[in-house]
């Protein structure tokens, strides 16, 4: 077998491959040799059908499976020869075989990026702590309160923090539109929920009252077709309620399983799911800032075809997230094909480089420490000895979890040799980093 390859850019190949055609016809001969013992051709009995009529009725046919499952493992053995790791699947051009002529084909591929990864004794992390203090339990519960209350109905003007129950019907240019109308609605104004001025209009009005507000749909706004239109908005206000915190009493302990209104053993509880929030956050947070400092030192191009395949996964994924939103994924044009696939290279040069960094660092995936994970994830179950079950009777599931393990240990490896800096910060900025700009 002849091998010689070609580098049409950084990481595609294009190789052929020539096998002699003894390799083919020896096969061939013995495949049709196997199809002689049990052969019924009409004025032949079995087993004595000459070989030159098995090849004028089979021989082609047999050529062509041979000749199918030889490209396949010869692609496989030039591979090996040749020390090359395809990444994805080979294009095959035109395969040449005539009779006597042996085989000759060209496979054009991608291969993994050869990855020297930059010393990680130069890279700046900062790994954040966290103290929780008896005020941060106190906005903590506040918060609890907050998403307990009730909406009790009263007869005044609307402010902030209401909640309106409203009808509306938008006409653009006099017609109704798609999404454009609603009865019985809530809305809690100072939630920006709907576009601009249509809160405003609303704030002062009490049951009963009418407004029509001429607005403008944002430039950027979710739906091409209304982008930057001029809409009309016809509303009725049925009620007005304001928000009525539930007192801290037993009632209200006992809905987190606190039982007997024990304030103390409340807080105690807030706490320690406060503390285990906290671990949680730390850690995501840490692991992405090492994952984004270390991409930054890595620079080096990436196979196309795994962006391919996980610009799918992820296009598919986004659009499913913004279908719920009510958000229709066709409407955001090639932005949003720039942005998936984006998003998708760096996944992708994220995994190959922690990858190498597992490779390098020799981890494996220790069965007590995934046991370990698997049994915290299943804490927050009432019956975690279900989910752990669970967990171990899905292959695909225990492999996720593995693959955290794993995850975590070549986090944990770069930050030993990185220059980490340790920083406070506050729980509500840990847990809300949007909100708080951390």
């Amino acid at each position: 077998m002849q091998i010689s390859v070609e580098e049409s850019s950084a990481l595609e190949r294009r190789m052929t491959v020539e096998v002699p055609e003894e390799r083919i016809s020896t096969e061939v001969k013995s495949r049709l040799e196997d199809m002689r013992k049990s052969a019924r051709i009409d004025g032949f009995r079995q087993g004595k059908v000459p070989m030159t009529v098995l090849k004028q009725r089979f021989g082609q046919r047999v050529r062509d499976e041979v000749v199918g499952e030889v490209v396949q493992s010869t692609f496989g053995e030039a591979m090996g020869q040749e020390a090359l790791r395809p990444a994805g699947q080979p294009v095959i051009d035109p395969v040449s075989s005539e009779t006597g002529s042996g085989l000759t084909y060209t496979a054009t591929f991608e291969v993994f990026p050869e990855i020297e990864l930059a010393p990680f004794e130069q890279v700046a992390l900062t790994r954040h702590t966290c103290d929780i203090g008896d005020a941060d339990v106190d906005l903590m519960i506040e918060k609890l309160r907050e998403q307990n209350k009730e909406w009790v109905a009263v007869e005044r003007g609307a402010t902030d923090g209401d909640q309106l129950q409203i009808s509306f019907e938008g006409t653009i240019e006099g017609e109704p539109f798609e999404g454009g109308s609603g009865q019985d609605f809530d809305l809690e104004l100072g939630t920006g929920m709907m576009i601009e001025g249509f809160e405003d209009g609303l704030a002062g009005k009490s049951a009963g009252e009418t407004a029509d507000l001429n607005l403008t749909f944002p430039d950027d706004y979710g739906k091409e077709d209304l982008s930057g239109k001029a809409v009309r908005f016809e509303i009725t206000i049925n009620k007005v309620s304001e928000p009525v915190l539930p007192e801290l009493d037993e009632a209200f302990i006992d809905k987190f399983g606190v039982s007997g209104g024990d304030i103390d053993a409340f807080r105690t509880d807030v706490r320690a799911n406060m503390e285990k929030e906290r671990e949680r956050a730390l850690r995501q947070r840490f692991s992405n800032e090492v994952m984004e400092k270390v991409a930054e030192a890595n620079d080096f191009a990436v196979p196309n075809a795994m962006v391919e395949a996980e610009s799918g996964r992820l296009r598919q994924q986004v659009a499913q997230e913004m279908m719920m939103r009510g958000i229709d994924p066709s409407a955001g044009g090639q932005g949003f094909e720039d942005s998936v696939r984006e998003r998708a290279t760096s996944r992708v040069k994220l995994g190959l480089i922690m990858a190498e960094v597992v490779r390098k660092a020799e981890i494996v995936a220790d069965a007590e420490r995934v046991r370990k994970m698997i049994e915290n994830m299943a804490s927050s179950y009432e019956d975690s000895a279900a989910v752990v079950k669970w967990y171990y009777d899905n292959p695909e599931q225990m492999q996720q979890v593995e693959a955290l393990c794993l995850e975590e240990d070549a986090v944990n490896w770069i930050a030993e040799q990185a220059k980490v800096t340790e920083l406070d910060l506050a729980f509500d900025a840990l847990m809300n980093p949007v909100q708080t700009g951390s």
